[in-house]
């Protein structure tokens, strides 16, 4: 198949990595079969396509399948151990299917493959929702002022406040609730985790682990939580970027907590006043003038859901959303530490964890 524009190829599109290449004719022959109504018989997966793998992620693996007629995103799991219960396609093609019809912001989904013999692994396959995904930072030909920014940041939030409440039960997901408790198996399982996955080069932790066992609170409620949202998971829209057209990468979204969910997010959000470490860390363009600071991030949500969270009621979540960003690296630092992966990118990662492993240390050193 002739090569896309390069102005029709996102920019983190690459050729694929050779660890991470399969059968390209194998996957369009079983989506000519096995891709959803219309799409399967509206000639438009004629042929085999160009594919392109999306770098900057480190967990799902996710390529670009561009066709003449149309663009299909590929979502599979990387090679190497994984951590139990991670990298669930089927899972998260699920429960994306159920959600759409509630919440706008999904995909569409095309198909769920199963048979590993395929690719060697479960893979689903959803439409390219096209737009802008913001990386490190806004490029200027948005045409975003100080006041556009802070309105993105206010509308993003909004969404995240519309996904907290969804009606689970009428979006067919209610299964993903294990009862209360939420907080409490969040603390035990990343902790857990974080042992297994640590290697010797990292600290122990030991004291934030005990520290956050010991100062949980109870559950501030149960919903649909993404526990991922962040800008670089959010497409916005051509026509108008302030506006968020779908939220992407659902692999750990269940229900839970809404509180623990803005402390995922806010584990990413490195603002401009942020130490010279911290800001080398940032992925994402929340130092931009107009975005709010993580505390008034906190402020805007509660005002937006009606909630009252207090400085000293957001310390925990506040620890606990860093350490879980520190046990996520430390998954992906893993695989390159025993060479379950040459990707260099994932070798970073180590240092990233001993930066969130100080900084959690400091905030519960200081800790009332």
């Amino acid at each position: 198949m002739t090569e896309l524009p390069s102005s029709d190829v996102p920019s983190n599109a690459k050729a694929v990595r050779g660890e991470d290449a399969f059968d390209v004719a194998v996957v369009a022959e079983w989506l000519r079969h096995n891709a959803s109504e219309p799409i399967r018989t509206d000639g438009s997966l004629g042929g085999t396509p160009e594919v392109r793998q999306f770098v900057g992620g480190a967990s799902n693996l996710t390529y670009l399948l561009s066709y003449a007629g149309r663009d299909l995103i590929l979502r599979r799991p990387p090679g190497g151990t994984k951590a139990k219960g991670a990298h669930d396609m089927a899972r998260e093609h699920n429960l994306q299917a159920g959600l759409k019809p509630v919440y706008p912001y999904v995909p569409t989904m095309v198909a769920l493959c199963e048979d590993e013999s395929v690719i060697g692994s479960t893979f689903y396959v959803m439409e390219r929702v096209e737009g802008t995904i913001l990386r490190t930072d806004i490029p200027p030909e948005l045409g975003l002022d100080e006041a556009g920014v802070k309105r993105l940041c206010l509308i993003a939030i909004d969404r995240l406040a519309d996904l907290h409440a969804v009606d689970v039960e009428a979006a067919g997901l209610a299964h993903l609730s294990r009862g209360e408790g939420y907080v409490a198996r969040q603390v035990g399982g990343w902790n857990e985790r974080y042992r297994r996955a640590r290697t010797p080069d990292v600290d122990a932790l030991e004291d934030v682990m005990t520290w956050l066992d010991a100062h949980q609170p109870a559950d501030a409620g149960m919903c649909l939580i993404h526990n991922d949202f962040r800008f670089d998971n959010m497409v916005l829209s051509a026509a108008d970027p302030t506006q968020v057209r779908a939220l992407l990468d659902w692999e750990l979204a269940t229900v839970g907590d809404p509180l623990m969910d803005l402390a995922g997010a806010l584990a990413y959000w490195v603002q401009a006043d942020d130490d010279p470490q911290r800001i080398t860390l940032r992925l994402q363009p929340t130092n931009a003038k107009g975005m709010l600071t993580r505390q008034e991030v906190v402020a805007a949500y509660g005002e937006r859901t009606g909630r009252t969270i207090g400085p000293e009621d957001w310390t925990f979540y506040e620890v606990f959303g860093l350490f879980r960003l520190a046990v996520i690296g430390q998954q992906i630092y893993y695989r390159f530490f025993h060479g379950q992966t040459t990707n260099p990118a994932y070798g970073r990662f180590g240092d990233m964890v001993r930066y969130l492993g100080n900084t959690c240390q400091r905030i519960v050193e200081g800790a009332p």
